[in-house]
């Protein structure tokens, strides 16, 4: 691919997310959309259609196609090994929703089939391109609060029953990997890594509490420990009425961090008031849309695009997207060894 030529794009996949990547990538000038596969031709022809794209159900004619330089997977999570691999092997280059996959043996396996085949792989997190999201990062590292010692994430959203008996691999073991935290969760436990630093250890509890039919956990709540000796907290919940918007607390020797839904709140040492706007955003709270803004997929395709053109591993890659999954991954096993987890173990 040149330089100066758009990052052409197919999307695998065409549940309710890939709508929201396809408007993100049509919007932007360093992507183009050129192709869309789904195993329902009906599926396939209406999504090609909206966006002026070659609609395929052959998944042989999607893939071989020479102008496709990336593959966009937006298949249930346990599905993304097989089509990331075999996206792989055909010399595209791979993107997935998160999370990465299901565990962390199948996302390493991934994340080796792209690189014997010399191709970049990166992971959908775009709760880190939410305007304030970054800066405050780049802020973090200079350690605008000081030290920190504690950080805690909150996500008590509500999904009613229609919305797990909407898909048959909603809150599964094999295709959802697990249920709140592994699907709803982990943006924002992401973010919570991002901001604090490496996880050592895990200790949680989980729990299926007011939803039927589902194998994964729609109630949990985790204890971390820093690699830096900090400490924190965890709750996830799909129970929760009213849903509330996610919350993030950053604790440092100069300040306090409060991030609600998308507003990020800084409050110094000496301060009477915060700065940042004071507005409620429940994005993806009520509902799996509700509030969502396509703006930070957009942004993250766009540096995706450009560190592929440049070369570069891209935000954010397999090996980073493992951070969050671990700590997913932990939790599900302290919950049933009732012991605490050490992170390492994983990596």
């Amino acid at each position: 691919m040149k330089k100066e030529s758009k990052l052409k794009i197919g999307i695998a996949g065409l549940g309710t997310i890939a709508d929201i990547q396809a408007q993100a990538i049509s919007e932007s000038g360093k992507l183009t959309l050129i192709s869309v596969y789904s195993r329902s031709g009906e599926k396939a022809g209406k999504m090609g259609e909206k966006y002026n794209a070659k609609g395929y159900s052959n998944w042989e004619d999607f893939i071989s196609d020479p102008e496709l330089d990336a593959v966009s997977i937006c298949t249930p999570s346990g599905n993304h090994l097989d089509y990331g691999e075999k996206s792989a092997r055909a010399g595209k280059h791979v993107i997935v929703e998160k999370p990465i996959e299901i565990n962390i043996e199948r996302a390493k396996q991934l994340i080796q089939v792209c690189k014997e085949n010399k191709v970049a792989l990166a992971v959908i997190y775009q709760s880190r391109f939410f305007p304030g999201i970054t800066e405050l990062k780049e802020k973090l590292s200079e350690e605008l609060i000081g030290k920190l010692f504690m950080g805690n994430a909150f996500i008590n959203w509500y999904r009613n029953q229609d919305y797990y008996d909407s898909g048959v691999w909603r809150g599964t073991l094999a295709l959802d990997g697990g249920g709140v935290l592994i699907n709803q969760a982990i943006h924002t436990i992401d973010l919570l890594q991002w901001f604090m630093g490496d996880v050592e250890s895990v200790y949680g509890i989980t729990s299926t509490m007011t939803h039927k039919r589902m194998e994964g956990e729609d109630n949990a709540v985790a204890v971390l420990k820093f690699k830096t000796g900090a400490m924190g907290v965890i709750t996830g919940s799909t129970s929760v009425q009213p849903a509330q918007a996610r919350r993030i607390e950053l604790y440092g020797e100069k300040g306090t961090i409060k991030i609600d839904g998308d507003d990020v709140q800084v409050f110094l040492q000496g301060s009477e008031s915060p700065s940042g706007k004071d507005k409620d955003n429940a994005t993806g709270a009520s509902s799996p849309l509700a509030g969502f803004s396509i703006i930070p997929h957009r942004k993250q395709f766009e540096a995706i695009a450009e560190a592929i053109s440049k070369g570069r591993k891209p935000p954010v890659s397999g090996e980073e997207s493992l951070k969050s999954l671990a700590i997913v991954q932990a939790v599900y096993e302290s919950a049933k060894t009732k012991l605490p987890v050490d992170i390492e173990k994983y990596f």
